[in-house]
């Protein structure tokens, strides 16, 4: 049957939602046609976006040694993965991330720490941090990923200045035990709900790649849509050895990723998608592409794994004829200095 992927863009941007057929039909469009499925994707994500991309950076301020037996995860317990571990990083550290963060043009730094979900000194920690990141760039939007979160834990970082909070469902409730058993999906909508209520930004996103059905992928979509999560990250996953899912098999294509990120685009037409950890590898020379439907991407390296060069990321963008998410000259300027006066 042919599908005619303009048709649905139009009613879209009139103000329609996507039906879970159309959302289905996405995921199964031929390879024939992923350009068409794509541009109907870019006129969505230009009505909202315009050709701007978002950069977001990643400090991993403490890392490993994780109680959840998260199947993905490097620094879970379950996992054998040689990765870098240590504690919870000094304030000035995590300030310096986030200087790091604006001068590579990013316009939020995304602050996480390991573990089933922060103690009150992580939390004092982080706050004092972000008290300290927006005296010196005011226009830097913090986003904290710390675990399940309790009301006064969401209310502190709040007050100090966090602006998102970011928790992610990885998969659909259905396949949900199949990853995780230490918590529940239950947990994680929770801890969103919790975030909202708090004023926080709701981030949250998936993981592809871990044995789910389109039919997951699309409870996943509509899931995110429904709970009002104003920023998704759309993950592929990194088979990582010493985790459990190392031998797990990877059937994606460059094109599946497209049609993935695209379907997301068309459930949640007007949110922020940022195509995440596992571009490069999944991705591989289709990456610009991947901004046709998504709006964001993270710049250099993730949580504990490498990213490719935050040259090459501008590069990219620049040949699509994107621009960076504006941010003021001043912070960058003051952001390079700082980090050149460090090292000097």
């Amino acid at each position: 049957m042919t599908v005619n992927w303009n048709a649905i863009a139009d009613r879209i941007l009139d103000g329609e939602t996507i039906d879970r057929r159309d959302a289905l039909a996405v995921l199964d469009a031929p390879d024939s046609d992923v350009l068409d499925v794509l541009a109907a994707a870019y006129r969505i994500r230009r009505h909202h976006f315009s050709t701007t991309v978002k950069l977001n950076y990643l400090v991993n301020a403490k890392s490993g040694a994780c109680p959840e037996d998260c199947n993905y995860c490097s620094q879970s317990k379950v996992s054998s993965a040689e990765i870098e571990k240590y504690r919870l990083m000094s304030k000035d550290d995590i300030v310096d991330g986030a200087k790091r963060a604006a001068s590579l043009r990013a316009s939020t730094c995304c602050i996480v720490i390991s573990g089933r979900g922060p103690n009150r000194f992580e939390v004092d920690r982080v706050a004092e941090a972000t008290r300290e990141i927006k005296q010196e760039f005011p226009d830097l939007k913090i986003c904290a990923c710390m675990g399940l979160l309790k009301e006064d834990q969401a209310d502190a970082l709040r007050d100090a200045g966090v602006d998102r909070y970011n928790h992610n469902i990885n998969t659909s409730a259905n396949n949900y035990e199949s990853i995780c058993s230490t918590h529940t999906y239950d947990e994680r909508i929770d801890t969103i709900d919790t975030s909202k209520r708090a004023g926080l930004s709701p981030c949250s996103g998936v993981i592809v790649g871990m044995g789910e059905s389109h039919d997951d992928l699309v409870d996943m979509a509509f899931g995110l849509r429904d709970i009002g999560a104003h920023s998704i990250p759309v993950n592929f996953l990194i088979a990582i050895e010493g985790t459990p899912l190392e031998d797990q098999p990877q059937p994606m294509t460059p094109r599946d990723c497209l049609r993935v990120l695209s379907m997301f685009r068309f459930v949640c037409p007007d949110r922020e998608i940022r195509v995440s950890a596992g571009r490069e590898p999944h991705l591989r020379t289709l990456q610009p592409m991947s901004l046709y439907a998504a709006n964001a991407i993270f710049v250099a390296d993730y949580l504990t794994t490498e990213g490719q060069s935050p040259r090459l990321d501008w590069q990219i963008i620049e040949d699509l004829g994107f621009t960076v998410e504006p941010m003021h000259n001043d912070i960058r300027e003051t952001a390079q200095h700082a980090l050149a006066s460090a090292s000097s």
